[in-house]
């Protein structure tokens, strides 16, 4: 055997002792073998060449967090790793496994006995072709089938002949069958249903002719008025995170359009995304589709775009951007109901809300709303509706201690199904349909409350330096929600929840000193009430206070009780009050260094948790 070329150290270390004649070195054609990580970018044509010629090659590395990393892009494609083994039949997913022991399965029990890619792809196509009916094994295995396909597909290996036949058979499949028109009133739960929803969007972009095949997934699709060379302004300073930016413009299922990019944003880490509904549902009945948004890297100066399920059009710019006074023209696509603070006029909006897209937008000062356009379709003021998020948003960030502009608007999305509760935070917060009714109706905000949306905008002001999860995770997002209802609304806190009343509120602080004041127990509204007592003594300043010290500081700990300490020692310098007896009564993890820290300051003897001792 001859020289094994070895790239990285820790190889070479490990096979240097077994025996081997081994070389530190980069790739060169001289060798035997060839070891290295799947995250190198160079020689990637060299190396296939010499393992075609009987070269071997020891690869090793994972692809999950370059996926994590790489939004918008393919990590079958376009991960380094798999840029140098595709052609060699294999890639390396950008998903993991639980760690554990696999046994390797018998080949001549494989097909039968265990699941089997290619195997049950031809039974489920003879199912649905033909009527053969599918053991309760493979049925079992249809929802795997689903994901392997797109998993599969997603390599674009059009030059392989295997991979021609798998996009040849689920072409068939979806002519013969259809798809499901999933909605809210038609839901969808049969293996079979779920299966062919997963795959549809990715045949429909890889299967030769995609125009044939749309009258067989989408039944329901009228042709829309449409608008032509319609310019985006580009106007962004994004900070830490992404930000989408709204055209105001709609493609309905399966309609292409062109988009003219300006050059200063080509290959900057751009993106173009059709659809703002941008949860991944994993749930066993289906409202909708589980993935209905697409992105397109933007890598040239005109931009061809599409997605099946159709959606509103955005820019994405990358964290840490700078654009100004430049221009996208879209080509061709159908106006939405879009309402922008300081831009749209009352005569502008009363044309726009009759736009024809089924999705709307209501951009203003610090949050963006995306509804379903029936929402918006008597919508005669949303100036109103502008100036109650305004003063809200404001509020938001007083209570934050952070400027009243934002870094990124927030952005809110009222959809037919979300991945998981009945709202949940994040870039967008998404939201159930019925909630858009909740977030534009002023009058309703005013007089009965808008608790669920301030305490998802909540969630996005926490900090892990003074969260101690999991006990605070659904509790510190709630005083936003308090401070809100309180502050803005006019609506007081025993009024805004009914968890808030206070028969409530005393009946869990005395079971909680009754369950022997057990931290495992201190979470949401037993742990909302450490806060509100801390509230209703000091004011919202020192809440204000405190969150503006941890903006200043830094190295913070890394454990729950090296956390509560620091915010034991912080509130009480706020307030020049020793708090430790009082928190120490929450069954809070009090250090002897905290105490004696705060030993010069008056201690809150009178605290609200005295009664119960």
């Amino acid at each position: 055997m001859g020289v094994v070329g070895v790239a990285p150290n820790n190889a070479l270390n490990m096979l240097s002792r077994s025996g081997l004649k081994c070389d530190k070195t980069g790739f060169k054609k001289d060798l035997s073998v060839f070891v290295c990580t799947a995250y190198t970018n160079d020689h990637l044509e060299e190396i296939q060449n010499f393992v075609a010629e009987g070269g071997g090659l020891l690869i090793g590395g994972h692809a999950w967090y370059w996926a994590q990393t790489h939004h918008g892009q393919n990590p079958l494609t376009d991960f380094s790793g798999n840029r140098i083994l595709n052609k060699m039949g294999l890639s390396l997913l950008g998903a993991t496994l639980p760690s554990g022991v696999y046994k390797a399965p018998v080949p001549s029990k494989a097909v039968k006995d265990t699941y089997h890619f290619r195997h049950l792809l031809h039974r489920f196509a003879r199912h649905v072709t033909l009527g053969e009916e599918l053991s309760k094994h493979e049925e079992e295995h249809l929802k795997k089938l689903g994901t392997d396909c797109s998993t599969y597909l997603n390599m674009k290996a059009h030059d392989c002949c295997s991979y021609k036949q798998v996009v040849a058979t689920l072409t068939d499949v979806l002519k013969k069958s259809g798809l499901p028109q999933v909605s809210a009133s038609c839901p969808i739960k049969s293996p079979k249903d779920h299966l062919l929803l997963s795959v549809g969007a990715d045949v429909y972009k890889v299967c030769p002719n995609p125009d044939a095949l749309l009258p067989h997934l989408i039944k329901d699709n009228p042709l829309l008025p449409v608008v032509y060379n319609h310019k985006v302004k580009i106007d962004v300073n994004t900070k830490g995170g992404e930000e989408w930016v709204s055209t105001g413009l709609y493609l309905s299922p399966g309609m292409k359009t062109y988009i003219a990019i300006p050059a200063e944003i080509v290959n900057k880490g751009w993106q173009i995304q059709i659809g703002c509904q941008t949860d991944r549902l994993n749930a066993a009945e289906l409202k909708r589709p589980p993935r209905v948004h697409e992105r397109f890297p933007v890598t040239s100066e005109m931009m061809q775009v599409w997605n099946l399920w159709g959606g509103l059009i955005y820019l994405v710019a990358p964290p840490k951007t700078q654009a100004q006074g430049v221009e996208a023209t879209v080509q061709v696509a159908v106006p939405a109901p879009y309402y922008k603070s300081g831009v749209t006029t009352a005569a502008d909006w009363s044309l726009l809300r009759t736009a024809p897209s089924p999705w709307a937008e209501l951009e203003f000062d610090n949050i963006i709303l995306t509804v379903p356009s029936k929402a918006v379709r008597n919508l005669e003021r949303p100036d109103q509706v502008a100036a109650l998020w305004n003063d809200i948003m404001r509020a938001i960030a007083d209570l934050a201690s952070i400027p009243h502009k934002f870094p990124r608007k927030e952005r809110f999305v009222s959809e037919v199904q979300i991945s998981h509760g009945w709202m949940h935070a994040g870039y967008p917060i998404m939201a159930h349909e019925s909630s858009a009714d909740e977030v534009l109706n002023v009058e309703n905000a005013r007089t009965k409350a808008i608790w669920g949306p301030i305490h998802e905008l909540g969630h996005n002001q926490q900090r892990g330096c003074w969260e101690f999860p999991s006990h605070t995770t659904e509790c510190t997002c709630n005083l936003w929600s308090v401070y809100v209802h309180e502050e803005v609304l006019g609506i007081h806190r025993a009024k805004a929840h009914p968890a808030m009343s206070v028969e409530n509120r005393n009946t869990r602080a005395k079971d909680y000193v009754k369950g022997g004041r057990q931290l495992s127990s201190w979470s949401m509204w037993v742990a909302l009430e450490t806060y509100m007592q801390l509230q209703e003594k000091f004011g919202w300043d020192a809440f204000k206070k405190v969150f503006a010290a941890y903006h200043k500081m830094s190295n913070f700990p890394k454990d729950n009780k090296g956390k509560m300490n620091l915010y034991a020692e912080t509130f009480s310098q706020t307030v020049n009050m020793n708090l430790t007896g009082f928190l120490k009564a929450w069954g809070w993890p009090i250090e002897t260094a905290t105490e004696e820290k705060l030993s010069s300051l008056p201690p809150w003897s009178d605290h609200p948790m005295v009664q119960y001792d």
